[in-house]
């Protein structure tokens, strides 16, 4: 059975995740080639400067490629930003013809309904994903497709974002020669990776605690509910770790991670002992009592997501913690402590390829992201990148050097190393600048049509 080749890149505040797969018509998806690098380019899950993010990418991809044996082309790629919003937007239209089937273009045009909702410039819808389907009545239906009715209503979730901070990601991307096939909200594809349908179901909480963002999302019925992302994360321990002792930034990461633990006490058990690093003394006990402190504030902010106060019975599976924050000890009892609910650490199960890398819970958007793919939900792809020209120039002039040498002078405009392109490589630049916008219009213009004659009944 013939296997598709697919990709995910996770841009973070303190690490770029890209991973390279292929699956089959069943489900089946294997892990061809992973690459983890250290990054410091994005602020609170923005990239905030394109040419020095570009080199964490760039040596992220380079791993994958060589584990995978091939040329990175386009990938789906997550995106955390605070400034994300989300909300409920319901569609309902009416089913004219004599046999009230509903039909595919039916269900998309309820889908487009609900989507008419007023952004500012400013704003890119990221997603529009139905919740569920009621057809003259009958309420929770998953696919109203081949049922007969009148009047069919859908209730959807919509997620919106900075149009800026996709365009400079957009921008860093295609300095790579990286294609975007699609951007999906990172607490999303975590969702996939560690939450059962069960707990989907009933209702539950996902928190993906990154360095500088937590990413939120609310589960209930088996779809999403509610999304959101809080400027919180790891760093503000650290931060606190630096104010409250102070010492260097990167010393108390290193101390945090080496020592750090929010445990009960009778289960520490290491009284007011003084830890030495680098010549530096702290006190164990003060070190636990300036974590404890703000990992039980993220705690409440969290439960301050959920729409319903009553949270025993609007979230009764509780809490899921995932992301790299996640491994320190003792988070999930502490999270019970403070929030009087079920919480649990949720690792990626089972990524294929048994690279046990990705059995992290550091890893669990980049390989959620996967899973959602494999599933085909038509979550991803809402958003999809107006590439071609320019990623493909970029892509080209890359055969010349590395792909980071490519991208460094691509944007700085560098005339030594334009001379040692060939002449075609600069002709071509030129002529793809100046044909792109009349290729681009004409590209819409006939997509446009398209999609107004395929919704006719």
């Amino acid at each position: 059975m013939k296997r598709t080749k697919i990709a995910a890149i996770d841009v973070g505040s303190t690490k770029v995740c890209a991973i390279m797969a292929d699956m089959n018509g069943t489900g089946d998806l294997r892990i061809l080639g992973a690459g983890i690098a250290a990054s410091d380019g994005s602020e609170k899950g923005v990239v905030v400067s394109a040419r020095h993010d570009a080199a964490p990418i760039s040596r992220a991809v380079s791993k994958a490629e060589k584990m995978a044996g091939y040329r990175l082309k386009s990938a789906y790629v997550i995106v955390s930003d605070t400034d994300m919003s989300s909300l409920n937007s319901r569609g309902i239209i009416s089913i004219p013809r004599k046999d009230q089937s509903v039909r595919t273009a039916d269900r998309k045009r309820a889908i487009e309904i609900a989507q008419n909702v007023e952004l500012s410039g400013d704003r890119r819808l990221l997603h529009i994903i139905p919740r569920s389907y009621t057809l003259d009545g009958q309420e929770n239906i998953k696919d109203p497709v081949g049922m007969c009715g009148f009047r069919l209503h859908v209730e959807t979730h919509i997620v919106t974002m900075a149009a800026i901070s996709v365009q400079n990601l957009t921008k860093c991307m295609e300095s790579l020669g990286v294609g975007i096939n699609g951007l999906v909200l990172a607490s999303l594809a975590s969702g996939e990776a560690v939450l059962t349908e069960e707990e989907k179901q009933g209702g539950v909480v996902l928190a993906d605690i990154g360095a500088s963002t937590t990413d939120i999302a609310v589960f209930r019925d088996g779809s999403v509910y509610h999304t959101s992302t809080l400027p919180l994360g790891g760093h503000h321990v650290t931060n606190d770790i630096v104010v409250g002792l102070g010492l260097p930034f990167a010393l108390a990461e290193e101390m945090k991670k080496k020592y750090g633990n929010v445990m009960p006490s009778e289960e520490r058990g290491n009284g007011d002992v003084a830890v030495t690093e680098n010549g530096h003394n702290a006190s164990y006990h003060d070190l636990y009592e300036i974590i404890d402190a703000r990992v039980q504030e993220l705690f409440r902010l969290i439960l301050l997501q959920v729409p319903q106060t009553d949270y025993a019975k609007a979230i009764p599976a509780g809490l899921v913690l995932t992301g790299g924050t996640c491994n320190l000890p003792g988070i999930a009892e502490l999270g019970r402590e403070v929030t009087q609910l079920p919480v649990r650490i949720g690792i990626p199960l089972n990524p294929g390829g048994g690279n046990d890398t990705l059995c992290d819970p550091a890893c669990a958007t980049s390989v959620g992201l996967l899973y959602l793919k494999m599933k085909n939900e038509g979550l991803i792809g809402q958003w999809t990148e107006k590439r071609g020209l320019r990623v493909l120039l970029s892509r080209y002039l890359g055969y010349f050097g590395s792909r980071q040498q490519a991208s460094q002078q691509l944007m700085k405009g560098d005339r030594k190393w334009q001379k040692q392109v060939t002449y075609p490589a600069r002709l071509g630049l030129r002529l793809l600048a100046w044909a792109e916008p009349a290729v681009t219009q004409s590209l819409e213009w006939f997509g446009s049509k398209y999609r107004a004659w395929n919704s006719l009944p």
